[in-house]
């Protein structure tokens, strides 16, 4: 086999394996997010609006993007002809629609009523945006398919550790304990 040949395969390989382990550690931190974003909007709402389930409260002046996403992932649910439970609802919806409640619309209502709350280990929101929105990308970078090899990957690994930190240490250790993103990181091939 060619060498260079050789040298690209092993490249692609590797990008496969890191990109593999990189997606279940982002996968990982996306759980322990939606969960922590859909508990904190569930108490607010139950306490506000004598609702918990908080995707159907009008009063949340959600933008007309996000009550498509919670839309479309009912009628998700409607299909799979399994009974609508918040938590079916709340697994439908993309890491995208998470990103995008943490953003500067929210700030002045539901950052600051309530979604602040669920990070006692960040108290800034444009922060913890600009994180999220790291592993939204390179999630769906890995999603496509599209090579992980040009890009930092020990960072985005180090941001998804911080957002899992922001939310539960726990969760967080949990996550580092189980991933397999340096191990394979370091296995990188010598070009």
């Amino acid at each position: 086999m060619n060498g260079d040949l050789g040298a690209a395969l092993d490249l692609y390989s590797w990008n496969a394996g890191v990109s593999a382990a990189l997606g279940e550690t982002i996968g990982h931190v996306e759980v322990v997010l939606r969960n922590a974003l859909h508990e904190r909007l569930s108490a607010w709402s139950r306490q506000r609006f004598q609702e918990p389930r908080w995707y159907l409260v009008r009063g949340l002046g959600l933008q007309e993007r996000a009550v498509d996403d919670i839309r479309a992932a009912r009628t998700r649910v409607a299909r799979s002809a399994r009974p609508e439970t918040p938590g079916r609802v709340v697994a439908e919806l993309g890491l995208g629609f998470w990103r995008f409640l943490l953003a500067n619309h929210y700030d002045g209502t539901l950052w600051r009523q309530t979604l602040h709350r669920a990070f006692p280990g960040q108290a800034q929101r444009r922060v913890i945006h600009d994180g999220v929105a790291v592993l939204h990308l390179c999630r769906n970078r890995l999603a496509h398919n599209e090579p992980i090899f040009n890009r930092p990957v020990a960072d985005i690994h180090a941001t998804a550790l911080g957002v899992a930190g922001w939310i539960c240490p726990v969760s967080q250790g949990w996550i580092q304990h189980h991933c397999r993103t340096v191990d394979c990181f370091v296995q990188r091939p010598r070009p």
